[in-house]
């Protein structure tokens, strides 16, 4: 509670804290660390030692067992998002700036390189995934032709290169994540809803064919996040009429295999954006980082 995170972007309510906890497949949690600021987005680095989430524009790593977060330089970026890979190898993470682009950082902290390209007309990248051999990077992208709001799929090489769209339709798509074979991309999307903002899971192969829907029900699904074993699914679930990812809702953090099947309930608890919004399973497949945000009571 006396570590002092960089205050940007949204705040919590008075009383309200951020908690950093870790969850086992029989919804056992344990509390990592308790912050009065806004922390999101855990990534488990690949070694198990580390997990690391965003706060206040800047990344910061801390030990599974509790302690200290430590920052991680990232020179010349103070608007970091909520939105960063890490590579297979641990090496580096791949970080979205609200900047609108792309960059890879050393994990250990150092210079930055820029990924993204420029583009005549807006694009804003928002980075969700890496394939499992850490050549390819998985993104959502904002786009603004003629003034109509996009957001679609698209794939780029991690060490540069041309964009690769794999969706393009005018209901929202986010959260692309490869399957740890390669074979797929999952995402949400409003593609099959019949009210906005009824997002459900899918399923593409990587060059955008043979899109599959692996979830039905009246409750908006975010963020499918497959273990790296490739047994489950671990996804967001919003109560049902929400409208994007909001904070400060009550949500379910569910389970399912990569097929659809066999869904169950994990843990309920006061969250939403900053929960899991990138892949935050343990290399052990076993447990889950996320964060809730509990209301005083």
């Amino acid at each position: 509670m006396s570590f002092s995170f960089p205050r940007r972007g949204r705040a919590l309510s008075p009383g309200q804290v951020s908690q950093l906890e870790v969850i086992d497949l029989d919804g056992n949690r344990r509390v990592v660390f308790t912050a009065d600021e806004v922390i999101e987005a855990p990534n488990w680095s690949p070694d198990g030692l580390w997990l690391v989430f965003n706060a206040g524009g800047h990344l910061f790593k801390i030990s599974p067992e509790g302690g200290t977060p430590e920052h991680i330089a990232t020179p010349g970026l103070d608007d970091l998002n909520n939105d960063h890979v890490l590579s297979p190898d641990g090496t580096t993470i791949y970080v979205s700036s609200d900047d609108g682009h792309l960059y890879a950082v050393p994990f250990a902290g150092g210079s930055i390189r820029k990924i993204s390209n420029d583009h005549a007309t807006p694009h804003h990248y928002y980075l969700h995934g890496i394939s499992p051999d850490g050549q390819t990077l998985a993104y959502v992208a904002v786009e603004q032709p003629e003034g109509e709001r996009m957001v679609n799929v698209f794939t780029i090489p991690a060490s540069g290169g041309p964009d690769t769209r794999l969706t393009h339709v005018s209901v929202p798509n986010d959260g692309p994540e490869y399957s740890p074979d390669g074979q797929w991309i999952y995402f949400n999307s409003e593609r099959a809803a019949a009210k906005p903002g009824h997002a459900q899971i899918f399923r593409m192969q990587t060059d955008g064919t043979g899109i599959e829907q692996l979830t039905f029900d009246d409750r908006v699904n975010w963020f499918p996040h497959l273990s790296p074993d490739g047994r489950l699914i671990a996804y967001l679930s919003y109560p049902e009429g929400t409208l994007g990812h909001p904070p400060d809702k009550e949500v379910l953090l569910r389970l399912m295999s990569p097929t659809g099947a066999n869904q169950r309930d994990l843990a309920a608890f006061f969250g939403g954006q900053g929960t899991i919004n990138v892949n935050s399973w343990a290399p052990d497949s076993e447990r889950l980082a996320f964060v809730s945000y509990p209301l005083p009571r």
